[in-house]
C-alpha cells in the first residue's frame, strides 16, 4: 500500500506542478508573440524598405551593388528574430510557407507567423487543461487553432492565383498595345501596375520597381515567374527572354500567348461544368453518413451510441471515416482534370 500511496502522491504533485508551470510558460510565449506582432505593426513600410536596402555587416550590399541589395530585400521576408523563429526557419515547410504568404500577398514572415500560432496554441492548451477539459478535445481544438489559419492562407493564395490567371489575357493585350504605341517593356509594365488591379497590377508593378532599382529586366521577370510559380507566366517570361536575345515582334507574340490563355480558360470552364456532377456526388457521399449518424442519435440514441461506446464500434467508425476520406480523395482526383 505504501508504494501505491507514494505513487499517487507523486502523480498528484506532478499534476499540480504542471497546472502552475504550463500557464506560466503559455503566458511567456503569448507575451513574446504579442511583442513581435506589435513590433512588426509599428514599423512602417518606409522603414522596412530602408532596412532591407541597408548594407549588411559584411559590407557586400552597398549602394554600388543594387543586385546584392535586392537579394537582401528578397531574403529579408524569411528572416526572423528569436530562437524559436530561427528553429522554424530551419524547417523545409517554412520556406514553402513563405512562398505561400508571398503568393497570397500577405506581408508576414513565415517563421514569425508560426511562432505566433504556436504561442496562441500553447496558451489555449494550458487554459483548457487548467479547466480540466478532456485531453482529446483540447488537442483537437489546439490543432484546429494552429491549422485553420494556415489553411485559410493557402485558400487565399489559391484564389489570388486563379484571379491572376483570369487577368493575364487582358494584361498581355494591354502590353502588346503599349508596345505598338511606342512604349518600352518597362514603361508598359508600369502602365499595367497603374491600370490593372491586384494581383496582376501588384506583380507587374513589382517587376517595374525591381528594374527601376537597378536589376536587369530579365532577372526581374525571372523573379516574377519564380514568385508566382504559374505556367502561363513562365510562357510569357520565356517569350520575352527569347525576343530580347533574338529579336522579333514581341507584341504579336503577346497577342498569341493571350489568345492561348483565353482559350484555355474557356476550356477549363467547360471541363468544370462537365465535372460538376462528379464533384457534387463527392460532397454528398462525404456528408451523407455524417448526417445519417446525427439523425440516428436523435431517433435511436442507444443504437447509434454503439459506434462510440463499444470498442468494436469505435474500430468500425474509424475504418468508415478513413474509407470515406479515401473515397472523397479518389473522386476529387478523377474530376480534377488538368487543362
Amino acid at each position: 500500500m505504501m508504494p501505491l500511496t507514494l505513487a499517487l502522491e507523486l502523480a498528484s504533485g506532478v499534476q499540480r506542478a504542471l497546472l502552475i508551470i504550463l500557464p506560466l510558460m503559455g503566458s511567456v510565449v503569448l507575451a513574446y508573440g504579442v511583442f513581435q506582432v506589435v513590433a512588426d505593426l509599428r514599423s512602417s513600410d518606409r522603414k522596412r524598405v530602408i532596412d532591407r536596402l541597408r548594407p549588411g555587416k559584411s559590407g557586400g550590399a552597398g549602394r554600388d551593388d543594387p543586385l546584392a541589395a535586392l537579394a537582401d530585400l528578397r531574403k529579408q521576408t524569411s528572416e526572423a528574430s528569436g530562437g524559436l523563429a530561427r528553429a522554424f526557419l530551419k524547417l523545409s515547410f517554412t520556406a514553402r510557407f513563405q512562398t505561400v504568404l508571398d503568393q497570397a500577398n500577405v506581408r508576414w514572415s513565415a517563421p514569425q507567423t508560426l511562432v505566433n500560432l504556436t504561442a496562441i496554441a500553447t496558451v489555449l492548451l494550458a487554459t483548457m487543461l487548467v479547466l480540466k477539459i478532456s485531453f482529446l478535445v483540447s488537442a483537437g481544438t489546439v490543432a484546429g487553432v494552429f491549422i485553420v489559419p494556415i489553411l485559410y492562407l493557402f485558400r487565399r493564395r489559391k484564389r489570388r492565383l486563379n484571379k491572376l490567371v483570369g487577368q493575364l489575357p487582358d494584361v498581355f493585350e494591354l502590353l502588346s498595345q503599349a508596345l505598338r504605341a511606342g512604349h518600352s517593356l518597362a514603361s508598359a509594365m508600369q502602365l499595367i501596375a497603374h491600370e490593372v488591379p491586384d494581383p496582376a497590377g501588384t506583380e507587374f508593378g513589382r517587376v517595374f520597381h525591381e528594374q527601376n532599382l537597378g536589376l536587369k529586366i530579365e532577372d526581374a521577370l525571372r523573379n516574377l515567374a519564380q514568385r508566382t510559380g504559374m505556367l502561363d507566366v513562365r510562357f510569357f517570361v520565356t517569350a520575352v527572354l527569347i525576343q530580347r536575345q533574338t529579336g522579333g515582334d514581341l507584341a504579336e507574340v503577346l497577342d498569341k500567348i493571350g489568345s492561348v490563355i483565353r482559350d484555355r480558360i474557356k476550356l477549363f470552364g467547360t471541363v468544370q461544368a462537365l465535372t460538376a456532377e462528379g464533384r457534387l456526388s463527392g460532397y454528398v457521399l462525404l456528408a451523407l453518413p455524417v448526417i445519417v449518424f446525427f439523425v440516428m442519435l436523435q431517433v435511436n440514441r442507444e443504437y447509434a451510441e454503439l459506434l462510440i461506446a463499444d470498442p468494436t464500434g469505435k474500430m468500425m467508425l474509424t475504418v468508415a471515416v478513413v474509407m470515406q476520406l479515401m473515397g472523397w480523395a479518389m473522386i476529387k482526383k478523377i474530376v480534377n482534370i488538368k487543362v
